[in-house]
């Protein structure tokens, strides 16, 4: 092999292996703290949002997560859990809400609580998916306070960044949805395929997530000894050529 060959080839290699660890650092940031996950953002459709409950207090197990929903809600469907028993928690409104539809309200949910049959694992962390309508209000953030308890200790995910504050400072930040413009109509049914592909892969399996992305690192790596491999094989062929040439 010339050395140009295997510069590349090693710049390859280690292309794929920076990728590879920056990937990595990535999922060890994002479970570091609750995190909501939209399977959509568009204003007024409906989403399913994926909350990932993370250790949250040092060594000791998640045994309740109480999700606080913001005023613009006025409910949300949880998806069961076979690991957490759940329930609605509802208030009083200072006054009657009249709704898009002409209904008029006077009570709305407030907070989704989840309980754990056992405590979870610090070692570990859980989806908990919430059905949620997202409001006309396209450019708004939508802010899901969320009391993390655990066996000893809580940890209140509350913390919302003031103008010019990066969130990414934050100790304990308020899983947050941004709402996005509403779809044009040609593209409801192309949304709805997708939504259902995402609902599925959470109902069947949590972890589907985490394994995208080590399915997407292990192929960077595969690449990267394809590379190699190839590379040996153009280093042979000259010692068949000259064999062939001293006949």
């Amino acid at each position: 092999m010339n050395k140009s060959a295997l510069r590349r080839t090693l710049s390859a290699t280690a292309v794929a292996s920076g990728t590879a660890a920056l990937m990595m650092a990535g999922l060890a940031g994002a479970s570091a703290h609750v995190s909501a996950d939209p399977n959509k953002t568009a204003a007024n459709s409906y989403a399913l949002v994926t909350f990932g409950i993370p250790h949250g207090c040092d060594t000791f197990g998640t045994t309740k997560v109480a999700i606080s929903l913001p005023e613009e809600l006025n409910d949300a469907q949880p998806t069961v859990n076979p690991n957490w028993t759940v329930e609605k928690v509802t208030e009083t409104l200072a006054e009657p809400k009249k709704l898009d539809d002409g209904t008029t309200i006077t009570k709305r949910t407030s907070q989704i609580v989840y309980t754990a049959k056992a405590p979870l694992d610090p070692h570990l962390r859980d989806a908990l998916v919430l059905s949620v309508k997202l409001p006309d209000a396209a450019g708004k953030t939508l802010y899901f306070p969320t009391l993390q308890t655990c066996e000893q200790g809580q940890t209140d995910w509350s913390e919302i960044a003031k103008e010019g504050q990066d969130p990414h400072d934050l100790k304990a930040p308020a899983p947050s949805v941004t709402i996005t413009p509403a779809a044009a109509e040609g593209d409801h049914a192309a949304a709805t395929t997708v939504a259902t592909e995402q609902a599925s892969a959470v109902t069947s399996d949590d972890g589907s997530q985490a394994r995208s992305w080590a399915g997407l690192i292990a192929g960077i790596a595969g690449l990267g000894m394809g590379g190699a491999a190839f590379f040996r094989s153009r280093a042979a062929k000259p010692a068949a050529v000259k064999a062939d040439s001293s006949k």
